[in-house]
């Protein structure tokens, strides 16, 4: 008699087949939330610009100065939002400072003129200044380095997501209500990120009920919060300068794109509000793609040659070249096809830059994550002061669309001098009586 195979246990093959995500993966969509949220709320007021300036009476200056008003606590929030996370955990730091960006979101629905409109952007700033340090501090803890470029480079293009979602949502909802309504809602989308995050996201993955010990076995392993000695903020400012000299460089070129792209293809090629939105949002789609390819070659490279200078630092320079590149033809071409294509271009370029420089702090220090790139992103405020209201007094006395790009341009090839400066590959001594390793290198071991 035949032998009778042993019946399948059908339970268990199902069982066995179940994809279970990592708590570090769900982390980090949670994170990648925020991002999308956050930069939605910086830029829907780009969208409504037309509306607002009619509505409440303001000149493009004015507009301009509403841009920039978020910029101004942000780059001084900057000083020590990072801090914050190191200090008090990132759990309850991004929960605080959530709640702010909520209710300066839903306040903005009720702005009635430039004191107001202004005043609700400052909140905004204060709200947001702590979030990419602080979350970077979160990702320093609960990615291993060699995701580190990747894990920045997929919040970041959930950061475009958004950038990219929010012109033709807000037209949507502009259709419905008005521009008023949109902030409101902003607002309380903002409210159940908080929820979420409060509820999943641990300080120390240990603590976490869903970790596992193999999990955990492939995280860095860093003291929690409150064990932590005192953050070397002085020398940590010092080894930082030369990232948030970069940081600036990027960061005027984004504002740009940010806060008055769909201005500038409404009145320089005289589109109505929704196509100027469709083109705003194919250029930031392309960014989306500049973010994540931007992460993976970083991580790629890093993998591959165990260098950090190719890996972060080099990318940088390639984006910021191709960037330059791709601005070039925006000042002296009138079609918009071409222009359009070459923002787009110019704009996937830039992306590449955002995972490996915010990887950047992560390497340096993984332990003062959060506080070093604080520091990094001050150039990120300034840039965001500067930036939008000089574009809107350049457009107010001249008319043409085109100087702050050249502005542009040339920032985009200082950033590539800065970058020599910037030394991922060696990590910050912490030792007090230890000079700082590479915090301000000399242009021969920056060119090493």
């Amino acid at each position: 008699m035949a032998n009778r195979e042993r019946p399948v246990n059908t339970s268990a093959v199902v069982k066995n087949l179940r994809w279970k995500p990592k708590v570090a993966d769900c982390v980090l969509l949670v994170i990648c939330l925020l991002y999308l949220i956050q930069y939605s709320d910086r830029v829907n007021i780009a969208t409504a610009a037309d509306a607002i300036r009619r509505d409440l009476g303001l000149s493009n200056t004015q507009l301009g100065f509403a841009f920039s008003a978020f910029a101004y606590p942000y780059a001084f929030v900057q000083l020590f939002g990072g801090w914050l996370g190191d200090k008090f955990g990132p759990r309850r730091i991004l929960a605080v400072f959530g709640l702010i960006v909520a209710v300066a979101s839903m306040l903005t629905g009720f702005a009635g003129g430039i004191v107001s409109l202004v005043a609700c952007r400052i909140l905004l700033g204060i709200g947001e200044a702590p979030t990419l340090a602080t979350a970077t501090s979160a990702m320093a803890r609960w990615l291993p380095a060699e995701r580190r470029g990747l894990g920045q480079g997929i919040t970041h293009a959930c950061a475009r997501l958004g950038s990219a979602l929010t012109p033709p949502v807000v037209v949507l909802l502009m259709t419905y209500w008005n521009w008023r309504g949109t902030f409101i809602i902003a607002g309380a989308i903002s409210l159940l990120w908080i929820v979420l995050w409060y509820w999943y996201f641990r300080d120390d993955p240990a603590t976490h009920p869903g970790m596992t010990a193999a999990e955990l076995a492939t995280l860095p392993v860093l003291p929690a919060p409150a064990q932590r000695v005192k953050v070397p903020v002085r020398r940590l400012l010092r080894r930082m300068l030369p990232v948030t000299l970069v940081d600036f460089c990027y960061a005027w070129t984004l504002w740009v794109f940010l806060t008055w792209l769909p201005s500038f293809f409404m009145h320089n090629y005289h589109l109505n509000l929704r196509d100027s939105a469709l083109f705003t949002s194919g250029v930031f789609l392309a960014g989306i793609v500049g973010d994540m390819v931007g992460g993976v070659l970083s991580d790629h490279v890093y993998k591959r040659t165990a260098d950090l200078q190719k890996a972060r630092r080099n990318l940088i320079i390639l984006g910021m070249g191709g960037a330059f590149i791709f601005l070039l033809p925006v000042l002296f071409m009138t079609d918009l096809t071409v222009v359009a294509g070459c923002l787009c271009a110019a704009f996937f370029m830039m992306e590449l830059v955002i995972a490996p420089l915010w990887a950047v702090p992560m390497d340096i220090t993984p332990r003062y994550a959060g506080t070093a790139s604080g520091f990094m992103n001050i150039g990120f405020g300034v840039a965001g002061i500067t930036s939008p209201l000089l574009f809107g007094f350049i457009i107010d006395k001249t008319g043409n669309w085109h100087l702050p790009f050249a502005m542009s341009i040339g920032l985009l090839l200082l950033g590539i001098v800065l970058s020599f400066w910037m030394r991922p590959d060696l990590p910050f001594v912490e030792t007090a009586d230890s000079t700082p390793l590479g915090a301000i290198p000399n242009i021969a071991a920056g060119a090493a």
